[in-house]
C-alpha cells in the first residue's frame, strides 16, 4: 500500500494515540495489520532473539471478553490519584490537558470492543515468571517492535494507541486466548482507521528541563 508523504520527523512528532477519533465502522484489512506487522519485525532485540508473538484479534466475541476485563481495570485506574486525569492537578496549564487525556480514555474504555483490530504484543520468557532483576532488558526486547508497528501504522493512514490497563487481568486473557505459560502479554494496541488529520507535535516539557549531560 502507499504510504502517506511524512518525512522521518514528521512522522515520528505526529504519531500520537488516537482513541477517540478511530473510525470503529470502517474495516481494516488483515493484510495491512501484516505489512505493518512485517516493519515491526525489524526492530532489534537482545540477542537478536526475537522473542516476540503477536496476537491479532478481530473476532467480536473475543474483542468484547477482553474489552471487558479493560473495563474493569479501567473503573479502578480511573478512581485512582494515578490516572491520567488526575495528574499535576496543581498545574492550570497542565492539568486541562490531562483532563482531555482521561476524556480520551474514557471513550476507549466504553468502545473498545468496537475497534476492528485489537493487537496484543507478546514476548516468551522462559519458566512464563518475570525476572526480579532487568526488567528493562526483558521489555526491550519487545517494545521497540510495538513502536514499529504504531509508526507504520500512521504512515498507511492508521491510528493506534499504547495500552496496558488489561495487564491487571493478563492471567484471565492468557486462558481467553489460550497462550501458552512462557508467554507473557506486553500490552494492548487498538487499531483502526482515523476520522480527519490534524495531527501535529504535542506540547512536551522543555527540553533542558530533563537534559542531563555527563551526570545528573
Amino acid at each position: 500500500m502507499t504510504t502517506l508523504p511524512l518525512t522521518p520527523d514528521e512522522l515520528l512528532t505526529t504519531t500520537r494515540a488516537v482513541r477517540k477519533r478511530l473510525d470503529l465502522d470502517r474495516p481494516v484489512p488483515m493484510e495491512l495489520i501484516r505489512e505493518c506487522l512485517e516493519i515491526a519485525l525489524q526492530a532489534p532485540s537482545g540477542s537478536n532473539a526475537q522473542g516476540w508473538e503477536w496476537v491479532v484479534l478481530t473476532d467480536p466475541r473475543i474483542k468484547a471478553e477482553v474489552a471487558g476485563y479493560y473495563r474493569r481495570s479501567w473503573d479502578a485506574y480511573s478512581a485512582s490519584k494515578a490516572s491520567a486525569a488526575n495528574l499535576h492537578a496543581d498545574d492550570p496549564e497542565r492539568a486541562a490537558v490531562q483532563r482531555r487525556v482521561g476524556a480520551s480514555a474514557a471513550h476507549l474504555a466504553e468502545v473498545l470492543e468496537r475497534v476492528p483490530v485489537l493487537l496484543i504484543p507478546c514476548l516468551h520468557v522462559p519458566g512464563g515468571e518475570l525476572p526480579k532483576g532487568n526488567q528493562a532488558g526483558l521489555w526491550g526486547s519487545l517494545l521497540p517492535a510495538v513502536w514499529s508497528y504504531m509508526l507504520a501504522a500512521r504512515a498507511r493512514g492508521l491510528g493506534t494507541a499504547w495500552t496496558s490497563l488489561h495487564l491487571r487481568y493478563e492471567r484471565e486473557v492468557a486462558e481467553l486466548l489460550g497462550l501458552p505459560e512462557d508467554v507473557r502479554q506486553g500490552a494492548l494496541v487498538p487499531t483502526a482507521y482515523y476520522t480527519g488529520d490534524s495531527f501535529r507535535p504535542a506540547p512536551r516539557r522543555p527540553l533542558e528541563e530533563v537534559l542531563h549531560v555527563n551526570g545528573w
